[in-house]
């Protein structure tokens, strides 16, 4: 399999070349990357736990989907399609806004990205692809945040960071 390639990026977001995944997460190098949050009609946030062979974070909960845009993507493209390749199922997305983070892991990587954060709606179950998720569950929102708060060793670091952002931009904003 070939190792894909994620877009680096300014400040600004601007593009200023490509390089392996893996090396820019040994590099901790700024690149561009997205992060989906599905809600049902309950305002619950469908979460989904990383397999358990994965080479970081393995059976951590996270939001519905994240990942890195391919070269030519839109955001809303490469959400789209994320979402469909882990958790088997489509719906429109919107971007509600981007930042910045940086966050170390135990085994050596960083993650440093320029995340754009995406919201979709969905009520029915997922068919997730097994190779990259374990388990998902519906959760309300105030109850994630209180996990979070209690349990913060069952949720992936990005998702802490990400989840934080996410729900001061719902405080601050109607949808």
């Amino acid at each position: 399999m070939i190792e894909e390639n994620v877009i680096l990026v300014n400040e600004k977001d601007e593009p200023i070349g490509l390089m392996p995944k893996m090396e820019a997460h040994e590099k901790a190098v700024l690149h561009r990357a997205f992060s989906v949050f599905v809600l049902n009609d309950k305002n619950e946030i469908m979460l989904q736990q990383r397999a358990h062979h994965k080479y970081h974070s393995p059976l951590l909960w996270t939001n519905t989907c994240c990942s890195h845009q391919r070269e030519g993507e839109t955001n809303i493209q490469a959400g789209s399609r994320r979402l469909f390749e882990e958790m088997g199922f489509q719906t429109d997305l919107k971007e509600l806004f981007h930042f910045i983070y940086k966050a170390p892991f135990d085994n050596g990587l960083t993650e440093h990205e320029l995340d754009h954060v995406m919201i979709g709606y969905y009520n029915d179950e997922p068919k997730i692809n097994t190779e990259e998720v374990e388990d998902w569950k519906w959760m309300p929102i105030e109850a994630v945040k209180s996990d979070i708060q209690n349990n913060p060793d069952l949720y992936t670091i990005w998702f802490k960071i990400i989840f934080d952002q996410f729900y001061h931009f719902l405080e601050e904003h109607t949808l």
